[in-house]
């Protein structure tokens, strides 16, 4: 027989006890105290411990003191265990409900003080908003109850057992529960009590719970109340003043709903909010309303009439150094960087937030998806055998998690769409979780990703589907049966709005080819956009062995078994700083339209429901990349989408430099999350006038010679380049190899290069196969002409017959240095490669190379994928900033079509060098690096790349895409590097 103690973790109820039912999270006036701060603390390894220590007079004095809400595995430097991350699988076995007896238990205690007032109360409510995983509760030692839910609001009737003066309130926490088994998000597993704990003194006569359901329809509002409150609570008033309301109901058959002449209604774009008030004569309730109308009409979903296109981002709580606990001024940092990103929606993964998020998220602007804590994905390893979401045993854990979700949040403005959960399979307790939503919330719909056939949701939803799947889904023509649908229910899922939950999984460098996602948006009505997974990197702050700080991923803290640095993919890393990839996102989402026609340009506004008033357009033209010309264009101010064509500025070209316009559309004027001049919007255009390469220069008098000469700035022995400029150098070298992105590591099956993949491999498993980290050389020949050095150098691997012959011709004519690279491949290659380059070798010497100023795409790395945040332009960086501090070090750093390269020591200029274009009008781009790829590619960490003596160059002719891989669709096959014959022409002259 199972004992009492793991009984209760088994225990599959929500809740039992005094557990009062769930209500808004409301701003009252209502007498309350926090009881954050510090806590007595004691952590048990197993659930078998005696519960002597809820008793009044209990000492405590030997625990430890812990900070509530904190996560314990993050206190304490180890004391009281460690994080443990998983993407799906169960960090425990799957047995449910059951868990292992080795769970980790957490007892806190702390003293309160209630005032002596408080005894008018009509009842004490212990209210908490976040306990990790089952918790249960005792009063000056007599047992409140119990309740899971970790991520959602918990409150108990302590009115019998508090007392004015002194009480002790004592809480048991389990890592492990039944409710473990529904919460598998693919986060990092922290315990304790990590939200908000609270004591409130309800009054007599006060407000249980208000709910003003608000519409908007062509400038006209609509309030429809819902007031919890005993009838002798009554009369209740509720006023608005901004609005002349001041509406007074004197009985609850009073209460109905309001017409509102003359609002302005709420969005993303214009959260345009009114303080309200509910009260009686005991409590007032102040809300912020803001009026907008939900609906799906067709296969459109609206807001306010107009169609909405979600350029969303999925959102985890995620710190640091905090976990998963809250702290207003970084979560409003966080949105605020969002707006400034164009970011314009949240799915909350996969849980509610902190509700305080969600009061910014009205305030700020942002169109969420509320999804509730429910998540099953480790029952995916055993073909979901087990899995509770069709087990009618667990109906009550779902519907009492879906109702506190509704409940808790649904007087927000900003959530459009009520979300059953992730991952979590299908079965009948997801359809009665929706069942019941619609009955309670007749206005927002229903989304769940896993109800592939649509029986019970309203939106079709899917995850990292590919470009082309996606047009089928958005073509009306289409009749392909769409994925674990029958054609009848696909036909049925073509007449809803499609949203992609998830796409773009945004892992270490990456991903690519957002702009083919946007486009789908406008192609199709149906396909209303999608959220980025994720926002942020969870890496932990830690500390290696040497004492240097870094951000730790799975097994890093020794888990048993972990899912390693899959934790790191956001858009934004651990430490807040944006990522290339948010700069792209920002640029492909953007909410401007450029379309350049001759000396037109036609400007489109994208918006949902925000016209061009707030912007002003500047211009200016620069010749190779130095400002020549400025100006602001005359736009009209645009209505959410309509067009205007605009005359262009009369552009001076240069005849023997670039020219290019730029244009950004900027903030008129400062707002809650940007300044005034913020760029929301920028296009280019090339206006130059047409100039022909250089060509080749010719040699046919080649003969044969030992390479052990001088040309202008180069030094040769035996043909291989021993100084340049001075300077010690290596090279130049083929280089066909990158260190792995996250990328190119995942073996998905959702490849898009079929004829190049093998089943179960990544491409990095093939690079490494046909030996693309160790390559080589064998020199065929050493030939000299007059000013001139040709060498042929056969590249391969050990163990490999494929092979790679590059011929690099050095010719020094005045004085300048040009060097000609032809590289041509064997027959044989089966893969794609990562790279076609060259890499030379700087030894430090008395000064290292430290930094670079470039005439090219910039500022951020780039790659073929992954280019519309790029633009052409004159840049400069040192040699750490021009790579990512990825949690796991991997390709970055990468700038394409250079023009012109000066590579700098210091404030010294150490080489110029200018980048030719091949016969097809291809330029190379380059990456500057203190570390090889070869290098970066043995590290799990920063702190684990060697002290590097060197830095190292490395041109590129191509470079293969960045893709979605690690989860979702490959590099798209236009941007894939097949193995191929490419031609590098630099120049080189010497710095001054």
């Amino acid at each position: 027989m199972p004992s009492t103690l793991s009984a209760r973790v088994s225990d599959i109820a929500p809740g039992r006890g005094a557990l009062r039912p769930a209500r808004s999270w409301l701003h009252s006036d209502a007498p309350c105290r926090s009881l954050n701060g510090p806590w007595r603390f004691r952590l048990s390894p197993t659930a078998s411990v005696a519960e002597d220590f809820a008793a009044e007079g209990f000492d405590d004095h030997s625990w430890d003191s812990i900070q509530v809400p904190s996560h314990w595995v993050l206190r304490g430097d180890g004391a009281y265990g460690r994080p443990i991350y998983t993407n799906i699988q169960f960090p425990f076995p799957i047995d449910p409900p059951h868990v292992p007896d080795e769970n980790p238990t957490g007892d806190y205690r702390r003293h309160f003080d209630m005032p002596a007032d408080w005894s008018d109360a009509e009842r004490i409510v212990l209210r908490f908003d976040g306990v990790e995983s089952l918790f249960r509760v005792w009063v000056n030692g007599v047992e409140a109850g119990s309740a899971s839910g970790s991520r959602l609001a918990h409150e108990y009737d302590v009115t019998s057992s508090v007392r004015p003066g002194d009480n002790v309130v004592a809480v048991r926490v389990h890592q492990w529960s039944a409710s473990s088994y529904v919460e598998d998000q693919d986060q990092w597993w922290l315990p304790g009590i990590f939200r908000d704990v609270t004591v409130i003194a309800r009054p007599a006569g006060g407000i249980e719970d208000v709910w003003l359901r608000t519409g908007f329809d062509n400038g006209h509002g609509l309030i429809d109340p819902e007031v919890t409150a005993d009838t002798a609570a009554f009369p209740v008033a509720l006023r608005i003043p901004e609005l002349g309301i001041e509406q007074v109901w004197a009985t609850p058959a009073d209460v109905a709903p309001l017409d509102v002449a003359a609002v302005e209604p709420w969005s993303a774009e214009q959260p345009r909010l009114y303080d309200a008030t509910v009260s009686t004569a005991a409590e007032t309730i102040a809300l912020r309303v803001g009026f907008r109308t939900v609906e799906i009409r067709g296969d459109q979903f609206l807001v306010n009439g107009r169609r909405v296109v979600f350029h969303g981002m999925n959102r985890h709580e995620a710190h640091p150094e905090r976990g998963r606990v809250f702290d207003e001024e970084h979560a409003r940092e966080d949105l605020a960087r969002m707006k400034r990103f164009n970011v314009n929606a949240i799915r909350s993964s996969h849980y509610p937030p902190h509700p305080r998020l969600l009061d910014l998220a009205d305030e700020l602007g942002f169109w969420v998806v509320l999804e509730c804590d429910l998540e099953t994905h480790g029952f995916d390893k055993v073909d979901w055998v087990g899995n509770p979401s069709d087990d009618p045993a667990w109906r009550k854990v779902y519907l009492d998690r879906i109702q506190r979700t509704v409940e808790r949040d649904k007087n927000h403005p900003s959530i459009v769409i009520w979300s059953l959960g992730n991952e979590a399979g299908t079965g009948s307790n997801l359809a009665a979780m929706s069942a019941w939503v619609h009955a309670r919330d007749t206005e927002r719909p229903v989304h769940y990703e896993g109800d592939h056939t649509g029986e019970y949701t309203d939106i079709y939803s899917r995850m990292y589907a590919t470009v082309p799947e996606i047009e089928q889904i958005g073509a009306d023509n289409a009749h392909s049966t769409l994925m674990g649908c029958t054609p009848a229910q696909s036909a049925r899922q073509r007449t809803k709005p499609f949203v992609l939950c998830e796409y773009a999984h945004a892992m270490g460098n990456g991903p690519g080819a957002l702009d083919q996602y946007q486009a789908l948006v406008h192609a199709y009505p149906r396909v209303h956009g999608g959220f980025v997974w994720e926002w942020r990197d969870h890496g932990l702050l830690a500390t290696a062995p040497d004492g240097t700080p870094y951000y730790a991923y799975g097994g890093d803290f020794g888990e048993v078994v972990h899912d390693g640095n899959f934790v790191m993919d956001g858009m934004l890393l651990s430490n807040d700083v944006p990522t290339p990839s948010l700069h792209e996102f920002k640029a492909v989402i953007q909410p401007i339209r450029f379309d350049f026609n001759g000396d037109k340009l036609a400007l489109t506004n994208l918006r949902h429901s925000a016209d061009t008033s707030d912007l002003r357009f500047r211009w200016r033209v620069e010749h190779d990349g130095i400002p020549v010309d400025h100006g602001e264009l005359e736009v009209p101010v645009l209505a959410p989408g309509d067009s205007q064509h605009v005359p262009l500025p009369r552009i001076r070209v240069s005849p023997d430099a670039e020219t290019w316009l730029t244009i950004d559309a900027v903030l008129a004027a400062g707002t809650a999350w940007a300044p005034e001049g913020h760029v929301v919007a920028t296009a280019q255009l090339d206006s130059s006038s047409p100039r022909t390469p250089p060509a080749a220069r010719p040699r046919a008098d080649w003969e044969p010679g030992d390479g052990t000469l001088t040309l202008g700035i180069a030094q040769f022995i035996d043909g291989s380049l021993v100084r340049l400029a001075g300077r010690a150098v290596t090279g130049p070298r083929l280089e066909l190899f990158r260190a792995p992105t996250d990328n190119d590591e995942s073996a998905s099956d959702q490849v898009e290069d079929s004829d190049a993949d093998v089943a179960g491999a990544s491409n990095a498993d093939l690079w490494r196969r046909d030996g693309l980290d160790r390559l080589t050389t064998r020199r065929v020949c050493v030939e000299q002409a007059a000013r001139s050095l040709r060498t042929i150098d056969r590249v391969s691997a050990a163990g490999s017959a494929l092979s790679v012959m590059v011929e690099s011709v050095w010719s020094l004519q005045d004085d300048e240095l040009e060097l000609r690279v032809e590289i041509e491949p064997s027959s044989g290659w089966r893969t794609v490669w990562p790279r076609i380059g060259i890499r030379f070798d700087l030894p430090d010497g008395a000064a290292p190379v430290d930094g670079a100023e470039w005439f090219g795409l910039g500022p951020f790395e780039s790659y073929p994928d992954s280019l519309r945040a790029a633009r052409t332009g004159r840049f400069s960086a040192t040699i750490r900033d021009l790579s990512v501090d990825y949690a796991r070090p991997q390709e970055t750093g990468h700038r394409s079509h250079l023009r012109r390269l000066t590579l700098l020591s210091g404030e010294s200029e150490v080489l110029h060098i200018v980048a030719l274009q091949d016969t097809s009008g291809r330029r190379p781009g380059f990456t500057l690096s203190r570390h090889t790829p070869q290098q970066i590619a043995r590290a799990q960490h920063p702190f684990e790349l060697p002290v590097s003596t060197t830095s190292h160059l490395i041109i590129d002719a191509a470079q293969h895409g960045l893709g979605s891989r690690a989860c979702g669709p490959d590099v798209r096959p236009e941007f894939a590097l097949r193995p191929e014959s490419r031609t590098i022409r630099l120049r080189l002259t010497a710095g001054h």
